[in-house]
């Protein structure tokens, strides 16, 4: 038994264009017109179909019959020609009374801008050239009963943009390029881990412990344990309990959250990739990190490693630069901060330099806050930087020839960290003394400092190979491969605040 549609009700708000589409639904329903169908078959793609008929001459007729759905996105002429988008592209639909019967040239007068429809007919090229299909059926699929903003020009109102996304897509072909080009990013990924015999896992969203980087977390309930949970930083600890389990290669492509502030860079659900590779160390990861994004640009820029950003041109060809943050400090600022291995001495020196530091700042921190005043926005040019200071890496290997320092390094390009990684630490005893050092920051009012969790300490007393550990920022990557300005303009529905309407 087939479910009558029901009878149109007053939308949310309304204006005379709105009225005037809602008057249209009426009429096809009072002609019998259900204006929410079920299903429809669709045989080809808009993009497919120019591709195909691309030699296609113009005036010529194949005999090609398809069926292709989308939205109206243009109407001309009472409907006898009308510009239909898919997923894919654009297609014009020519529609005659030579193809088609009265009832549907009838139908065709309620049709507007918006709706989504169904074709079928013949494929041919207009004498001015315009690939077109002659329509010999046409379907309803779903009555639009807003009309679509600026139609062709898109939505330069940030905050419709980014509230009402699908508004946007509808609208704004470059939106759309942008969300393709983010699935490719992530799909190269996955296949270059894959084709180096990496397992793709899945390790938990909800920690007891917050855990695997310094970070806010956000905090939840579980009502039927009674027991606070967090929702992860990073999967790392979890990722890195699997290489002790003896998954040698395994990485995780997912989300994380962080309880911070909103910039262009920042969202406080971001995706990352993490990578964990045995008997490896940061060298390999370096290297991974270049195969990596090097190979996603080409997938997304046809074959090529540069790309413009606003109005500079980044190359991402490897090799890369690498350098250690204390060089770079140097070259900066003239101090080598290796001869002033004393914190407060070190603080002092940043105060000189203009730079105030948080009280109680360990030497690390006070290194790491002048690298970021005074370095890191000249880092345009992809770049490791190496060799970073033990303490602010809590997870990584004490240097091998420098006990102040760890192998760590954190990947730059324009200005922005996109990668981190490390020659993980697999010393039971070292862990615990960091984490300890960590929680004794927690106790001085640093409450971005990594929380002692025992059980992954255990875990390493069972053993744990050497392993190079990488994650990578997916946001900020398709960011700089799409030219995008806002981490906001690539992922889908970021978060934003309330407003009531």
């Amino acid at each position: 038994m087939s479910q009558k549609p029901a009878a149109p009700q007053q939308v949310t708000d309304s204006n005379a264009l709105i009225e005037a589409k809602i008057e249209n639904l009426k009429h096809l329903q009072a002609k019998g017109v259900n204006p929410f169908p079920y299903r429809f078959d669709v045989s080809a793609f808009a993009d497919d179909l120019q591709k195909k008929h691309e030699k296609l001459e113009n005036g010529q007729v194949t005999e090609e019959r398809v069926s292709v759905a989308g939205r109206i996105m243009a109407y001309r002429n009472s409907g006898m020609f009308i510009d239909l988008r898919d997923a894919t592209g654009k297609i014009q639909i020519f529609s005659h009374k030579q193809s088609l019967s009265p009832e549907a040239l009838e139908q065709l007068k309620f049709y507007d801008i918006g709706d989504i429809i169904g074709v079928t007919g013949i494929v041919r090229r207009t004498p001015p050239g315009e690939l077109t299909i002659n329509a010999d059926k046409l379907e309803l699929l779903s009555k639009s009963v807003r009309p679509l903003p600026e139609k062709y020009h898109g939505i330069h109102d940030t905050e419709i943009k980014y509230r009402q996304r699908y508004l946007d897509l509808i609208t704004n072909e470059g939106s759309r390029e942008t969300f393709r080009k983010r699935s490719t990013i992530i799909a190269f990924v996955r296949q270059i881990l894959n084709g180096e015999q990496f397992m793709e896992v899945e390790t938990p969203m909800l920690h007891p412990i917050a855990g695997g980087a310094n970070a806010k977390p956000f905090s939840t309930h579980h009502n039927a344990l009674d027991m606070k949970l967090y929702l992860r930083i990073a999967p790392e600890l979890y990722l890195k309990r699997l290489v002790i389990g003896g998954f040698d290669r395994v990485f995780e492509i997912n989300r994380c959250f962080r309880n911070e502030g909103i910039s262009v860079k920042h969202n406080p659900e971001f995706t990352s990739v993490e990578i964990y590779q045995a008997y490896a160390d940061y060298n390999d990861m370096m290297s991974l990190t270049e195969r990596i994004v090097e190979g996603a640009c080409k997938a997304v820029n046809h074959g090529q490693t540069k790309v413009a950003f606003g109005d500079r041109e980044i190359d991402f060809k490897a090799p890369w630069a690498r350098k250690t943050m204390v060089e770079l400090v140097q070259e900066k600022t003239g101090v080598d901060f290796t001869t002033i291995p004393d914190a407060a001495a070190a603080a002092e020196k940043a105060k000189s330099l203009g730079i105030p530091t948080k009280p109680g700042s360990n030497w690390g921190e006070v290194v790491e806050a002048i690298f970021a005043e005074k370095v890191e926005a000249e880092l345009i040019q992809p770049i490791h930087i190496v060799d970073l200071p033990k303490d602010i890496s809590p997870l990584a290997k004490v240097h091998r020839t420098n006990e102040n320092l760890t192998e760590r390094f954190e990947s730059y390009a324009n200005g922005w960290e996109i990668a981190n990684a490390f020659s993980e630490l697999t010393d039971p005893f070292d862990q615990l003394a960091r984490f300890k050092d960590q929680m004794s920051a927690r106790e001085k009012g640093n409450d971005e400092a990594q929380m002692l969790d025992e059980d992954f300490v255990e875990a390493l007393e069972y053993g744990m190979p050497p392993t190079g550990g990488l994650g990578i920022g997916l946001d900020r990557l398709v960011m700089l491969l799409t030219n995008s300005a806002s981490i906001r303009d690539v992922i889908a529905f970021p978060t934003l605040r309330h407003v009531t309407k």
